[in-house]
């Protein structure tokens, strides 16, 4: 996640908090999203931007994710993701944010 990003999570969360808060990632790798899972959750594992030593604590979900599919109107979700949803693993996508979010996140929906 770069800096710009990491700090307009750290201000939503000073301004919103946690409990109002959900951050939805797009990665398309498992190594990334589990990556940008971590870095809302615990800080920046790289210790080099704003959210380093920051533990947030976020609830964090993957865009593919079931849970998300299910809150999303059909019709933009097949526009706008449907694609993606057929040539990436989902399966893994998921599984890497899930295992941050059910380890690190302070908040539930």
């Amino acid at each position: 996640m770069d800096l710009e990003n990491q700090q307009r999570v750290k201000d939503a969360a000073e301004k919103f908090g946690g409990d109002d808060l959900v951050v939805v990632l797009g990665s398309s790798d498992p190594e990334g999203a589990e990556i940008y899972a971590e870095t809302v959750t615990l800080g920046d594992p790289t210790f080099a931007g704003p959210l380093a030593g920051v533990p947030l604590g976020l609830n964090v979900y993957h865009v593919l994710e079931e849970d998300m599919k299910n809150e999303a109107d059909p019709a933009a979700w097949e526009e706008q993701i449907g694609m993606m949803e057929m040539v990436l693993n989902t399966e893994a996508l998921a599984e890497s944010v899930k295992k941050m979010r059910d380890a690190n996140s302070k908040f539930s929906l």
